[in-house]
């Protein structure tokens, strides 16, 4: 598919992921680019969701939008999170029906994969099981817009896609400790401690990273050339304790503070690795970017935000 002329609507193009996404779709020379504000299109509500379609006409939607956040969030929010990202999802994907859409890529998660899913997560297992508790409400509701995207393909022809990130971290990540995920929580509280670091769990789930402009860059790929029912994973095929991760990150950011593991705090999944053969086979995309070398750019990023916030 050819997106340079397409009218692209890119839901939470102005957050994390988007951002990228749409950096990259610009340097491809797209120029029709749409990324509505929540506050002034809420995508929960199906009227607002029809006035964005009236007002911008798209052909193309990438779905980025989401609830999100660490274990902390998913726990203190399951209802907003399943009802917020599930509602999301339906209201554009029906919409994008009715409009006669060109194509619509819905951006799944990692955390609809069963809790004990064989590693490497393959995507024929995704069923074999329910998803890890702390996060299952936001995974089954993001699993359920793969279900109707496959139900709309077979009865409609309508052309969606589904991908499954793995874990998401570098520049412009959120580092709010109330709401972040790992990678920029630790980054945070190393560059800050003052004496231990506390983390959550007891350091033995392992995780798999992808860098964000990595992961928009799958995502673009995907848009332009993969038009099939079944999803695709994207990940970095790197797999990592949290313990070895908090010792990476303390010594990125020049730290010697001792941490410390809180084993009464949820371990969350026990382990996440993906299998990304069928992105690399479908549509040519693999990711580039190493652990370390993500890592030491996201530092840098974070140092110069807050070097920029100490001057004002």
């Amino acid at each position: 598919m050819e997106l340079t002329n397409e009218r692209i609507l890119i839901t939470g193009g102005s957050g994390f992921l988007g951002r990228q996404v749409c950096s990259l779709l610009r340097e491809k020379g797209c120029k029709n680019l749409f990324t509505p504000r929540s506050a002034d299109y809420d995508l929960v509500d199906r009227a607002a969701v029809q006035r964005l379609f009236a007002a911008f006409s798209p052909t193309v939607v990438i779905h980025l939008a989401a609830r999100v956040g660490g274990i902390g969030a998913n726990r203190d929010n399951p209802g907003l999170f399943f009802h917020d990202n599930l509602v999301m999802g339906v209201n554009l994907i029906e919409q994008s029906r009715q409009s006669g859409l060109k194509k619509f890529v819905q951006v799944g998660t990692v955390c609809a994969y069963p809790k004990q899913a064989p590693v490497p997560f393959r995507e024929e297992t995704l069923w074999d099981g329910f998803p890890e508790e702390t996060n299952a409400p936001y995974g089954v509701a993001k699993k359920a817009l793969l279900v109707m995207l496959q139900a709309y393909r077979a009865q409609y022809g309508f052309n969606g896609i589904y991908l499954l990130p793995v874990n998401l971290y570098g520049p412009g990540d959120n580092f709010d400790l109330q709401s972040s995920h790992v990678i920029p929580a630790m980054i945070r509280k190393f560059l800050e401690a003052t004496g231990k670091v506390t983390l959550w769990g007891d350091g033995s789930p392992t995780r798999e990273f992808l860098y964000v402009r990595d992961c928009a860059a799958g995502i673009v790929a995907a848009t332009e050339n993969y038009d099939r029912a079944s999803p695709v994973n994207l990940g970095s095929g790197q797999e990592i304790r949290i313990a070895d991760l908090a010792a990476l990150v303390a010594r990125l950011c020049g730290s010697k503070a001792p941490v410390e593991f809180d084993a009464r705090k949820p371990n969350g999944q026990p382990r996440r690795l993906l299998d990304t053969s069928r992105a690399q086979e479908l549509f040519g995309w693999h990711a580039s970017t190493g652990l370390e070398e993500g890592l030491r750019k996201t530092i840098a990023w974070y140092q110069s935000q807050r070097a920029a916030q100490g001057q004002r």
